[in-house]
Protein backbone atom coordinates (compact mmCIF):
# COMPACT_ATOMS: atom_id res chain seq x y z
CA UNK A 1 0.00 0.00 0.00
CA UNK A 2 1.39 3.08 -1.06
CA UNK A 3 1.83 6.17 1.62
CA UNK A 4 -1.49 8.09 0.04
CA UNK A 5 -0.13 11.17 2.37
CA UNK A 6 3.02 11.11 0.51
CA UNK A 7 1.19 11.60 -2.71
CA UNK A 8 -0.74 14.55 -1.51
CA UNK A 9 2.19 16.04 -0.34
CA UNK A 10 3.81 16.02 -3.61
CA UNK A 11 0.54 16.62 -5.31
CA UNK A 12 0.43 19.84 -3.20
CA UNK A 13 4.37 20.99 -4.34
CA UNK A 14 3.36 20.06 -8.14
CA UNK A 15 0.40 22.37 -8.13
CA UNK A 16 2.45 25.03 -5.85
CA UNK A 17 4.80 25.02 -8.90
CA UNK A 18 1.84 25.08 -11.24
CA UNK A 19 2.48 28.34 -13.98
CA UNK A 20 -1.55 29.12 -13.48
CA UNK A 21 -0.55 28.70 -9.84
CA UNK A 22 -0.36 32.03 -8.71
CA UNK A 23 -0.69 34.00 -5.01
CA UNK A 24 -4.56 33.75 -5.41
CA UNK A 25 -4.73 29.93 -5.12
CA UNK A 26 -4.93 28.22 -2.06
CA UNK A 27 -4.38 24.37 -1.00
CA UNK A 28 -5.76 23.01 1.97
CA UNK A 29 -3.94 19.61 2.55
CA UNK A 30 -4.93 17.46 5.47
CA UNK A 31 -3.11 13.93 4.60
CA UNK A 32 -5.61 11.86 2.44
CA UNK A 33 -7.52 14.95 1.46
CA UNK A 34 -6.91 18.00 -0.40
CA UNK A 35 -9.12 21.82 -1.16
CA UNK A 36 -7.85 23.85 -4.21
CA UNK A 37 -9.63 26.82 -4.12
CA UNK A 38 -9.34 31.02 -4.86
CA UNK A 39 -8.74 33.25 -2.09
CA UNK A 40 -11.99 34.93 -3.16
CA UNK A 41 -13.77 31.66 -2.87
CA UNK A 42 -15.22 31.89 0.95
CA UNK A 43 -13.75 29.37 1.55
CA UNK A 44 -10.88 30.01 4.57
CA UNK A 45 -12.93 27.66 7.03
CA UNK A 46 -12.96 24.83 4.20
CA UNK A 47 -17.08 25.62 3.84
CA UNK A 48 -17.07 27.60 0.99
CA UNK A 49 -16.39 26.90 -3.12
CA UNK A 50 -13.55 24.54 -3.70
CA UNK A 51 -12.09 21.68 -5.61
CA UNK A 52 -12.10 18.38 -3.33
CA UNK A 53 -10.35 15.10 -3.56
CA UNK A 54 -9.67 12.61 -0.80
CA UNK A 55 -8.65 8.97 -0.24
CA UNK A 56 -9.40 7.41 2.71
CA UNK A 57 -10.21 4.37 4.33
CA UNK A 58 -13.75 3.76 2.90
CA UNK A 59 -12.16 4.51 -0.78
CA UNK A 60 -9.21 2.91 -0.51
CA UNK A 61 -11.99 -0.28 0.56
CA UNK A 62 -14.21 0.61 -3.00
CA UNK A 63 -10.87 1.28 -5.01
CA UNK A 64 -12.12 4.28 -6.53
CA UNK A 65 -12.07 7.64 -4.86
CA UNK A 66 -13.58 11.37 -5.87
CA UNK A 67 -12.77 14.58 -7.56
CA UNK A 68 -15.23 17.36 -7.01
CA UNK A 69 -16.52 20.40 -7.40
CA UNK A 70 -18.58 21.97 -4.14
CA UNK A 71 -20.01 25.07 -3.13
CA UNK A 72 -20.58 24.72 0.78
CA UNK A 73 -22.58 26.56 3.52
CA UNK A 74 -20.16 29.72 3.51
CA UNK A 75 -21.07 30.62 -0.26
CA UNK A 76 -23.05 32.91 -0.76
CA UNK A 77 -26.11 32.84 -2.35
CA UNK A 78 -25.61 29.31 -2.84
CA UNK A 79 -28.65 27.65 -5.15
CA UNK A 80 -28.49 30.53 -7.20
CA UNK A 81 -24.62 30.76 -7.27
CA UNK A 82 -24.67 26.79 -8.51
CA UNK A 83 -27.47 27.30 -11.44
CA UNK A 84 -25.62 30.43 -12.79
CA UNK A 85 -22.05 28.20 -12.77
CA UNK A 86 -24.08 25.39 -14.76
CA UNK A 87 -26.02 27.76 -16.98
CA UNK A 88 -22.24 29.27 -18.39
CA UNK A 89 -20.45 25.91 -17.90
CA UNK A 90 -22.51 22.90 -18.50
CA UNK A 91 -21.33 22.17 -21.80
CA UNK A 92 -18.09 22.19 -21.07
CA UNK A 93 -18.45 19.77 -18.15
CA UNK A 94 -20.35 17.58 -19.82
CA UNK A 95 -17.74 17.38 -22.63
CA UNK A 96 -15.57 16.10 -19.73
CA UNK A 97 -14.56 12.78 -19.38
CA UNK A 98 -16.25 10.80 -16.92
CA UNK A 99 -17.90 13.71 -14.99
CA UNK A 100 -21.08 14.11 -13.65
CA UNK A 101 -23.19 17.16 -12.54
CA UNK A 102 -24.78 16.34 -9.59
CA UNK A 103 -26.10 20.40 -8.68
CA UNK A 104 -27.45 18.64 -5.16
CA UNK A 105 -27.14 20.39 -1.80
CA UNK A 106 -23.37 21.34 -1.94
CA UNK A 107 -22.41 18.83 -4.40
CA UNK A 108 -21.80 20.52 -8.27
CA UNK A 109 -19.82 17.83 -9.87
CA UNK A 110 -18.10 14.91 -9.46
CA UNK A 111 -15.56 11.83 -11.63
CA UNK A 112 -14.70 8.91 -9.99
CA UNK A 113 -11.55 7.53 -10.95
CA UNK A 114 -10.47 4.23 -9.93
CA UNK A 115 -7.88 3.93 -7.10
CA UNK A 116 -4.88 3.19 -9.17
CA UNK A 117 -1.33 4.11 -7.61
CA UNK A 118 0.24 4.31 -11.19
CA UNK A 119 0.98 7.83 -12.40
CA UNK A 120 -1.68 8.83 -9.16
CA UNK A 121 0.00 12.09 -8.27
CA UNK A 122 -0.36 13.16 -12.21
CA UNK A 123 -3.49 11.92 -12.84
CA UNK A 124 -4.89 13.79 -9.61
CA UNK A 125 -2.65 16.86 -10.71
CA UNK A 126 -4.18 16.59 -14.52
CA UNK A 127 -7.94 16.76 -13.07
CA UNK A 128 -7.59 19.47 -10.73
CA UNK A 129 -5.65 21.23 -13.88
CA UNK A 130 -8.66 20.96 -15.86
CA UNK A 131 -11.10 21.91 -13.02
CA UNK A 132 -9.52 25.14 -12.95
CA UNK A 133 -10.23 26.08 -15.82
CA UNK A 134 -13.99 27.14 -14.21
CA UNK A 135 -12.07 29.31 -11.89
CA UNK A 136 -13.28 32.59 -14.63
CA UNK A 137 -16.34 31.62 -14.57
CA UNK A 138 -16.53 30.70 -10.63
CA UNK A 139 -14.67 34.40 -9.98
CA UNK A 140 -17.45 35.70 -12.29
CA UNK A 141 -20.86 34.31 -10.87
CA UNK A 142 -19.59 35.77 -7.64
CA UNK A 143 -18.88 39.10 -9.30
CA UNK A 144 -22.30 39.12 -10.17
CA UNK A 145 -23.88 37.56 -7.03
CA UNK A 146 -22.62 40.10 -5.08
CA UNK A 147 -23.23 43.01 -7.45
CA UNK A 148 -27.09 42.05 -7.51
CA UNK A 149 -27.05 42.48 -3.41
CA UNK A 150 -25.67 45.45 -3.51
CA UNK A 151 -28.07 46.77 -6.05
Amino acid sequence: MKDIKNIFRNLEKKLKQSKWFEEDWEIYNRGPYLQLYKTSWHNHNQGGIHFETYIEASQIKQKSFPICLHAEEDCPSRTEFIQRLLDREEDTIKAWKGYQIIAKDYHILQKTMPLNFKNLEQRLYDELNQLRKLAPSIELVLQELEADTES
